[in-house]
C-alpha cells in the first residue's frame, strides 16, 4: 500500500451508495444507525429503486454518478461485478483527490487490476461475506453485516489512509474486517461461496427437468429448502461472478465432480462403509468450520 497525505474522511462523511438494493441499502442503514454518516446519496440506474430507498429511509437524496462522486467523501459501489469496470472508468475522470471508493464485488482480482490500471489509488477492493436471496431496497436491513467477515484486498499501490477509512466504515457497520491479497481471496471464495451457489443452481435445474414443481412439492422437506435457498439469488449477478472468477471456480467444480464420481462408484459396488467414512469426515469438518466461522449462515 502507498501512503498519501490527504485529509482524513473518517467521521461524519458524506456517503454515496451506487446501487441501493439489498447490499448497498443495508450498508446505508447500518451506517445511519451507527451515526457514521451525515448524509447519504443514492445512485441507481433504476428510478424505482431510488424511490423505494428514499421511502425506506435508506438515503437522503439522489444524484447521478458524476455529481455524487464530486460531493462524496466516501463512495460504495454496490453493483453487479459486470458494471464495475465501467463505473471505475467514469470515476477516474471525476473523483476528487480526497474521496475514497470501495466495492462489494464477490471477485477481487479483476476489479483491483482495473482500478490500478486507471490510477485509482484510493479505491479499496472489498467483499462482505453476507447477502441473501432477496433483492431490492425493501430487503435491506441494518444488521445484515453484523458479525460477518468483510475481506479487503488492497494492492501495493492502494493508499493506506483509504484502507483505514474503509476498515473504519465496515467496523461501524458491525463487521469483522479481514485483510487478504486478491488472488487468495478469489481462490478461497471459489470454494466457500461460488461453488455452493453453482451447486444449488444445478440441483434446482436438475429437479425442474426431472418433474414438475407440483409433483415434487409434497416430497420436499427442510433439507432441500435449505440447500436451494441460494438458488433464489440473482442470475445476472452470478453470471458476472462466474465470468470474473472462472479461473478459480473451474478447478473447484472439477474437484467436486471428481468427489461425486467417487461417491457414485462406492454406491455402484455397494461400498457403504466407504460412504460412511466420507460422511463422518464431512460431518466433523462441518462442525469445526461452524465453530470457527464469524459470519454463520449467509
Amino acid at each position: 500500500m502507498n501512503p498519501a497525505a490527504h485529509e482524513a474522511v473518517i467521521g461524519a462523511p458524506r456517503l454515496a451508495v451506487v446501487g441501493v438494493g439489498l447490499m448497498g441499502g443495508s450498508l446505508a442503514a447500518a451506517l445511519r444507525n451507527a451515526r457514521f454518516v451525515d448524509r447519504i446519496v443514492g445512485v441507481d440506474e433504476d428510478p424505482r429503486s431510488l424511490t423505494a430507498a428514499r421511502a425506506h429511509g435508506l438515503i437522503d437524496d439522489t444524484q447521478d454518478l458524476e455529481a455524487a462522486a464530486r460531493d462524496a467523501d466516501l463512495m460504495v459501489l454496490a453493483t453487479p461485478l459486470g458494471a464495475l469496470p465501467g463505473l471505475l472508468a467514469r470515476l477516474s475522470r471525476c473523483l476528487p483527490a480526497h474521496a475514497v471508493v470501495t466495492d462489494m464485488g464477490s471477485a477481487k482480482q479483476s476489479v483491483a487490476e482495473a482500478a490500478r490500471a486507471l490510477g485509482l489509488t484510493r479505491f479499496v477492493p472489498g467483499h462482505p461475506m453476507a447477502g441473501g436471496e432477496c433483492s431490492g431496497p425493501a430487503a435491506a436491513r441494518a444488521d445484515l453485516f453484523a458479525g460477518r467477515s468483510v475481506i479487503l484486498t488492497p494492492t501495493e499501490t492502494t493508499d493506506d489512509e483509504a484502507v483505514r477509512a474503509v476498515r473504519t466504515m465496515w467496523t461501524a457497520a458491525g463487521a469483522h474486517v479481514v485483510m487478504a491479497d486478491a488472488a487468495t481471496h478469489d481462490r478461497l471464495v471459489a470454494y466457500t461461496s461460488h461453488l455452493p451457489h453453482l451447486l444449488a443452481f444445478a440441483c434446482a435445474e436438475l429437479l425442474a427437468e426431472y418433474a414438475p414443481a407440483e409433483a415434487l412439492a409434497p416430497f420436499t422437506g427442510a433439507g432441500l429448502k435449505d440447500f436451494l435457498r441460494i438458488a433464489g439469488s440473482d442470475p445476472v449477478m452470478w453470471r458476472d461472478i462466474c465470468a470474473a472468477n472462472g479461473a478459480s471456480l473451474a478447478p473447484a467444480l472439477a474437484a467436486y465432480a471428481e468427489r461425486l464420481k467417487g461417491y457414485s462408484e462406492r454406491l455402484a459396488c455397494g461400498d457403504f462403509e466407504g460412504l460412511l467414512s466420507h460422511f463422518a469426515k464431512a460431518r466433523a469438518f462441518r462442525a469445526d468450520l461452524m465453530r470457527r466461522s464469524t459470519h454463520g449462515k449467509h
